[in-house]
């Protein structure tokens, strides 16, 4: 939201405010996770505001509309927030970059680290639309491919506020590993209720399949410890992440989640392609976006490849205790770095049309 907007705005005053002698300007609305509300937004802004490229979009379905909009126009989309691996699939577009992570890479981490140890047997809380649905078809994948077994699952409606009946069918179907396929307010609220159902004291662990940093503060250590978690980025792995966020929060009052981290990195990008190529025009743009690697505080040696998915190194995360942690957001200890070109889907199962078989 407002903290991706923040993030943009910090990459337009760093390439100078301004590109080619023309202003950078940020717009924002919010689309209120509704996807007809993004398209219409985005014709909107392609057709009558003068746009040329749109950052993040937040959601999966949302992503999937904008999209749809940017491949008629011819426009530039970087996505950040959303996760749905069909972004770079069926629905692949010329001029559309997957940024951060995708249900693949997310699934990947956390799904092959959690079945390897040991926790063989999943139930899936599932958020009931495209997102939730290709993040747990995906972890399914990951389970099965380590040996474990998927003995359910339970489809719930977005924003739910109640998942005691979901948690019950969860504990019911004795799987050793509960993995919520869902997100942001839905996350917390599972691990919360899972946590006062006495799930967890009970033996079964949780999974969470995407989790941010301002999740994890939200709950707490208390409540979040030891949980295991895939991210693109962490604000304290390196000294240029440090550096960066270090600024984010001089601006926002918040460490950056990944997907924020994304946005920056992304516009970032895309002005200096502009300023290379001395055009806004789609085509030169991203010829060159797709021709220089990705090398800043959030990615070392990425990739754009023809499925327009930026590949990069993902990072395994467990969640400290509160003993363990020194303070405000010092919450992830690091147990394993996926090099990018494992940790998404292999150009060889995609179906994105743009891609040469």
């Amino acid at each position: 939201g407002p903290g991706s907007v923040a993030a943009a705005q910090l990459a337009a005053e760093d390439a100078g405010g301004e590109v080619l002698g023309r202003k950078i300007e940020v717009l924002s609305a919010d689309h209120f996770n509704k996807a007809d509300v993004a398209g219409t937004t985005a014709r909107e802004w392609f057709d009558n505001q003068g746009v040329e490229a749109i950052m993040d979009v937040a959601a999966s379905a949302t992503a999937l509309a904008a999209n749809e909009i940017a491949k008629a126009r011819n426009k530039i989309l970087l996505l950040s927030g959303p996760g749905a691996t069909q972004i770079t699939n069926e629905a692949c577009g010329p001029y559309t970059v997957h940024w951060a992570y995708d249900t693949y890479s997310l699934a990947k981490g956390t799904a092959t680290a959690v079945t390897k140890q040991g926790g063989d047997t999943w139930f899936f809380l599932t958020a009931d639309y495209v997102f939730g649905k290709s993040l747990e078809e995906n972890a399914a994948r990951f389970v099965t491919a380590n040996g474990g077994k998927v003995l359910g699952s339970v489809k719930h409606p977005l924003n739910t506020a109640d998942f005691s009946s979901y948690l019950l069918q969860a504990q019911t179907s004795g799987a050793k590993v509960v993995g919520l396929a869902n997100a942001g307010a839905d996350t917390i609220t599972a691990v919360k209720q899972a946590s006062e159902f006495g799930l967890t004291k009970s033996g079964q662990k949780l999974a969470i399949l995407l989790g941010y940093i301002s999740d994890i503060e939200s709950l707490g250590l208390p409540v979040a410890k030891g949980l295991l978690l895939t991210e693109p980025f962490y604000w304290d792995r390196t000294d240029e992440s440090r550096a960066w966020s270090k600024r984010f929060f001089d601006k926002f009052k918040r460490m950056p989640t990944a997907a924020q981290a994304g946005v920056y990195s992304s516009m970032a990008h895309y002005l200096k392609a502009v300023k290379q190529a001395g055009t806004t025009d789609a085509a030169p743009v991203m010829k060159l976006m797709k021709e220089t690697p990705v090398n800043d505080f959030f990615a070392t040696g990425g990739v754009i490849r023809e499925d327009g998915r930026m590949v990069h190194d993902m990072y395994l995360f467990q969640v400290k205790t509160p003993e363990e942690s020194k303070g405000k957001y010092d919450d992830y200890k690091l147990l394993a770095t996926i090099p990018g070109n494992e940790a998404f889907m292999p150009l060889s199962e995609s179906k994105c049309p743009l891609v040469k078989k």
